[in-house]
């Protein structure tokens, strides 16, 4: 009994890790949109997903607002990665994660 891979196109894999990248950044700027909401933060801080200035203590707002957003995000996005990708999930779910870090590095 041998195992059987399906042998995926190219273009199809880049257009759906497109799809999965588009769907993480809207689903981290709709979580932080109405977490700074309902921490009643000032002012919404459009760069949420690539702040690094922010002091990381839990009593600091905007801090627990980021931490929060992210760790939804994730949660959420393995749902929605996985309507998109049917399989695979995990490769697609770590190549968001490593160009997530690469394009916050970069700022």
């Amino acid at each position: 009994m041998a195992l059987q891979f399906k042998v995926t196109d190219t273009k199809i894999v880049l257009l759906q890790l497109l799809i999965c990248l588009t769907m993480f950044y809207a689903a981290y700027y709709i979580t932080g949109s109405i977490f700074f909401g309902a921490f009643r933060l000032e002012t919404y801080d459009g760069l949420i997903p690539f702040d690094f200035k922010t002091e990381p203590s839990y009593p600091n707002s905007k801090y627990m607002v980021n931490l929060v957003s992210m760790e939804l995000t994730y949660f959420v996005c393995g749902f929605l990665f996985a309507g998109v990708v049917k399989e695979w999930v995990w490769d697609y779910a770590i190549t968001v994660t490593l160009i997530h870090i690469a394009v916050t590095s970069t700022g």
